[in-house]
């Protein structure tokens, strides 16, 4: 049975830090690219980070340069290093894993979720 984690939910003010994770099981988990969405009230859900197998990353436009995606294999865990955070990046973010290894921002090529963690940051 897969199963995705999150954790590292928090609330901070703007230009504070947090740090997600992702714990994996039930399949073998550099098998799978992996990544990060996230979803506010009223919004759309956005890709945020996404790592494949082989360490190759991609960002959000809107991420870039604040926030870092990494993995540890041997503890089947994925992180999200969230720096200078603003008011914008409060929502609902969940882990995601794909097949695809050419790293998609886009959730219709993730076939399994986790059940979210909350991040909110006040001004």
């Amino acid at each position: 049975q897969v199963r995705l984690v999150e954790s590292g939910r928090g609330s901070v003010q703007a230009g504070g830090s947090l740090r997600l994770s992702c714990v994996a099981s039930g399949y073998p988990y550099r098998s799978y690219s992996m990544a990060w969405f996230r979803q506010a009230p009223g919004r759309e859900r956005e890709g945020v980070a996404a790592i494949n197998r082989n360490g190759r990353t991609s960002y959000a436009n809107s991420v870039k340069g604040r926030f870092t995606i990494s993995q540890d294999d041997a503890k089947n865990t994925l992180y999200l290093q969230m720096n200078n955070l603003n008011p914008e990046d409060s929502a609902m973010y969940y882990c995601a894993r794909t097949q695809a290894d050419w790293v998609p921002l886009i959730g219709n090529f993730y076939n399994s979720w986790g059940q979210g963690t909350q991040v909110t940051v006040s001004s």
